[in-house]
């Protein structure tokens, strides 16, 4: 992972889009400090577990039809700020992301083909080897600050995973584990069993 701070040149939000767009295999994010990853692609381990994630919570989403399921290429601009200290629009791409229809509706067309300005209502990531586990932790904050309802933020390294929920502190939960979608996927679980 490569982290560049483009906040001392005051890089915007379209500048962002337009390098995204003029780099389209490179996955890029920016903090609400202002620097812009460069992270690497995943390796075969964790681009199938991540796409296993993404299944399960499709599938639930197919059943229920209570909203929009989101891959790792789709990036949001987290509005607010995402932190209270954010220099920058946080600009992120989770593993995983849900929006309820209600929230997805209310954007408008060309909110929806760009990077949508918007919080998921539920996120996933999923720590790859090459992952930092504090940028990561820092990221799931970001999407709390932003309106996140509900975040697991999977760390197979340590065969573990954080919940993370407004204005709670943070739960750790040991894998083997039965995950809960709780109020906000109504009705979904997730048997984890421990990483291999």
């Amino acid at each position: 992972m490569i982290t560049l701070n483009l906040d001392a040149v005051g890089f915007s939000d379209e500048q962002f889009y337009q390098l995204c767009q003029a780099n389209p295999n490179w996955q890029l994010e920016r903090t609400a400090k202002g620097e812009l990853t460069i992270m690497p692609p995943v390796g075969g381990v964790s681009g199938n577990r991540e796409a296993d994630l993404i299944t399960d919570i499709n599938l639930w989403n197919r059943q229920t039809q209570l909203g929009r399921v989101f891959s790792s290429s789709t990036i949001f601009r987290l509005p607010n700020g995402g932190v209270r200290e954010a220099w920058a629009t946080p600009i992120r791409s989770p593993d995983v992301a849900w929006v309820t229809n209600l929230r997805w509706d209310a954007l408008t067309p060309e909110e929806q083909e760009k990077f949508p300005p918007i919080c998921p209502d539920f996120v996933i990531e999923l720590r790859s080897r090459t992952d930092s586990l504090p940028q990561l932790q820092e990221k799931m904050q970001e999407y709390l600050a932003s309106g996140l309802r509900l975040g697991w933020l999977m760390n197979p390294q340590a065969q573990q995973v954080e919940i993370y929920r407004p204005r709670q502190p943070v739960e750790v939960v040991q894998l083997p584990a039965i995950l809960s979608g709780e109020a906000v996927l109504p009705g979904f679980s997730l048997e984890l069993p421990a990483f291999d």
